[in-house]
Order: structure tokens, then C-alpha cells, then sequence
């Protein structure tokens, strides 16, 4: 990714996480980047594309982050990433059907981001989709840091135990 795209999705980020999806223009984000509104459009249409690549970039970096620890480590740092996430503070505080919006998705697209989780945290289909409903509760109810720290270390001990055929 260039360096303006990536500072468009940065400026992105932080106008989601002070303005909401709702209340951010394309010339806000265009601004929280430093750039002109024609800068951003030679590289987003809509607003709603700008977010799908935000997303897309954020998965991509929490499932990097993921790989590279052991198990319960990885839980332990997605609930972090998730929990004080800016933008996803900001849909749970004041625009809560947005955020039910994201993370309400389809059979297909659930499948498809549990398989991606299953591979990063190298779990089979019903371990990821544990984790992946673990999540989306820390996203929805994020708690402290120190509990779900302790729930992580659970859900991998959990997991590390051979389930019977």
C-alpha cells in the first residue's frame, strides 16, 4: 500500500473514531488526512468504501498480529486490539446499530473470517468460531484488560484440550 493510501486510512481512522461512521464526510477524513477532497476521491468513491478498506487493512493487521504469538498470547492481544479499538469505542457509545450493522454479517462472510482466524491462530473450524464469538463480545462489552486477559488464557486452555470424535 502507498504512503498516501495508507495516510487517507489513517485520517480515516481517526475521523471514524471522533465523528462516528455517520457523522464523518469524505471532507472530514480528507482533512484528519492533511489532503484535498480531490486527493481523496482520486483513491475512494464513497465513504462506505473508504470504511470496507479500513476494515479489510484492519483485519489484516490484527490476523498478523495474531500469527505471530502463541495461542493464548494472541487472544490476549486481539482482545486488546478489539476492546480499546478508537473507532470501534466510538460505534459502541454512540452509534450502537452501526456497529451491530458490522458485525452482523453472513453465513458466508462469517465462515470466511473464522477460516482466516482458524489459520492464524492454527485452530480447527470450531475452535475459531469459539474465539471469533469470544471476540465479538469483547467488542460489544470490552470489560478490563485484566479480565479478559484471564478469559483468553481460559479459552486457550480450553482449546488445547483434545475434543472427543
Amino acid at each position: 500500500m502507498n504512503r498516501t493510501r495508507r495516510g487517507l486510512l489513517d485520517g480515516a481512522a481517526r475521523a471514524f473514531a471522533s465523528d462516528g461512521l455517520r457523522g464523518t464526510t469524505m471532507q472530514a477524513i480528507a482533512a484528519a488526512a492533511g489532503v484535498s477532497k480531490a486527493t481523496l476521491y482520486n483513491h475512494f468513491r464513497t465513504k462506505d468504501e473508504v470504511a470496507r478498506e479500513l476494515l479489510r487493512g484492519e483485519l489484516g493487521r490484527l490476523t498478523e498480529l495474531a500469527a505471530a504469538l502463541p495461542l493464548d498470547e494472541a487472544l490476549a492481544a486481539l482482545s486488546d486490539e478489539l476492546g480499546a479499538h478508537p473507532v470501534l469505542r466510538r460505534l459502541a457509545e454512540a452509534e450502537p446499530e452501526a456497529l451491530t450493522e458490522l458485525l452482523a454479517v453472513g453465513p458466508e462472510r462469517w465462515t470466511a473470517l473464522t477460516a482466516r482466524l482458524a489459520g492464524a491462530l492454527r485452530l480447527d473450524d470450531d475452535g475459531a468460531d469459539l474465539v471469533a464469538r469470544w471476540l465479538v463480545g469483547v467488542v460489544l462489552h470490552p470489560g478490563r484488560s485484566s479480565a479478559r486477559h484471564r478469559q483468553a488464557a481460559r479459552l486457550a486452555a480450553a482449546l488445547a484440550v483434545p475434543v472427543g470424535p
